[in-house]
């Protein structure tokens, strides 16, 4: 408390002109010296110092007093959900933050602490003590806000993430819900009023069962990359986190939830456990090699070791794809260059043929087949210098290090 006193003493309290301050306001213009004591004891330690006059708070208008009830408040609110973590927020009265702000210049004083840093830490306390619950100030469940002129508490609820594998079984269905282009999910009679181009996706599979645990409000699907609609997802799957909104419950029976999912016949899920949204940018970011199985229509037929010498040289060289023209309507027409890993013949059959193809993560498979009329280069349609028709692409294997 020493450096308290020594900076009131350093202070001309004659320019306080006959306003008067609580304890808390008066210790709070040194709140960030003496480390270990509250804002009451730092006042009354000025006041007992500087013989600073008491009386009614000219400052605060009594805020100060309040914490406890402000506590209370945000129990309440809180009464309905759960989690295991929490935050508060507040909102003050601008004129109150205006009065400090010219007091601190009027005193010349250099370690003052905000009213609202106070009810943030001494509200927080509080409810910690009512709740029996933790504050956490990088990545709470849910954070409190409370408005200290109206005593209302508007409530943050951060979302649930769970991250998993999943395997899609079956052709047809998207990553990612995907509006009706027509109404742009309003609702028509090209969507049948459902406001999708497709009846479901592979998140709103998952997150379905997972809203039905929660209680959650929305969600998201954020994937390591994602397959086209066409092709299944095999093998261990696709790393894969789900954002569920507004979650009143977060430990939930996730077993329960995934042999849903399984029984769909349309999805799998595995590995699923609760992650934090840092997470999402990790997994976003990752940039995996991925296996594919590709069955492939040639137009003439082409010989077995030809098709086999031609993809040991695709794999010699790096390969250039400007946009694809199936996506280039949605996306940058930018060219990309990438590497084929390994392409192998798994067997062959009059026309058809069925390959494996390790390539780098963010290749398109399909155009490095067919060419896309010469927007991918080399292509194996450009090097057998025949037509080749994808009939069948599934993912087989996303070589992350999960």
């Amino acid at each position: 408390m020493d450096e308290v006193i020594d900076a009131a003493r350093q202070v001309d309290w004659t320019r306080l002109a006959g306003r008067t301050l609580c304890d808390a306001c008066l210790g709070r213009l040194f709140g960030k010296l003496g480390h270990g004591h509250t804002n009451e004891d730092r006042g009354r330690a000025v006041r007992e110092t500087a013989g600073v006059p008491a009386g009614p708070c000219w400052l605060c208008g009594g805020l100060a007093e309040r914490h406890d009830d402000f506590a209370r408040f945000v129990a309440n609110k809180l009464a309905g959900w759960e989690y295991g973590t929490f935050l508060i927020g507040s909102k003050v009265d601008p004129e109150v933050q205006a009065r400090e702000e010219s007091l601190w210049s009027e005193l010349g004083l250099t370690h003052p602490e905000p009213i609202k840093s106070e009810v943030n830490r001494e509200v927080g306390k509080r409810v910690c003590d009512l709740t029996r619950r933790e504050p956490d100030l990088e990545n709470p469940d849910i954070a409190a806000v409370v408005d200290t002129s109206f005593d209302h508490v508007d409530l943050q609820v951060n979302p649930l993430y769970l991250r998993g594998r999943y395997r899609k079984l079956v052709r047809g269905i998207p990553q990612t819900r995907w509006p009706c282009k027509k109404c742009m999910g309003k609702g028509c009679a090209r969507c049948n009023g459902t406001g999708k181009m497709y009846p479901t996706s592979v998140e709103e599979i998952i997150a379905a069962e997972v809203m039905r645990e929660s209680g959650g409000t929305g969600h998201a699907l954020h994937g390591m990359g994602r397959e086209d609609i066409d092709a299944r997802m095999l093998g261990r799957g696709r790393p894969f986190i789900v954002e569920i909104q507004d979650p009143k419950k977060r430990h939930i029976d996730l077993a329960a939830a995934r042999d849903r999912i399984n029984a769909s016949g349309q999805v799998e899920v595995d590995g699923f456990e609760p992650v934090k949204r840092k997470d999402v940018v990790a997994l976003k970011a990752d940039r995996a090699d991925k296996t594919y199985r590709v069955l492939v229509r040639f137009s003439p037929p082409v010989e077995e070791a030809k098709l086999k010498k031609e993809l040991l040289i695709l794999e010699a060289q790096p390969i250039a794809q400007r946009t694809p023209s199936r996506v280039v309507h949605r996306r940058a027409d930018t060219t990309r260059h990438r590497s084929v890993k390994r392409a192998e013949v798994l067997r062959t059959e009059g026309d058809l043929a069925e390959l494996r193809i390790t390539a780098e993560a963010g290749a398109y498979i399909k155009e490095l087949v067919h060419g896309d009329q010469g927007r991918t280069h080399p292509s194996l349609a450009e090097r057998l210098g025949v037509a080749c028709e994808v009939l069948e692409l599934d993912v087989e294997e996303i070589h992350d290090t999960g």
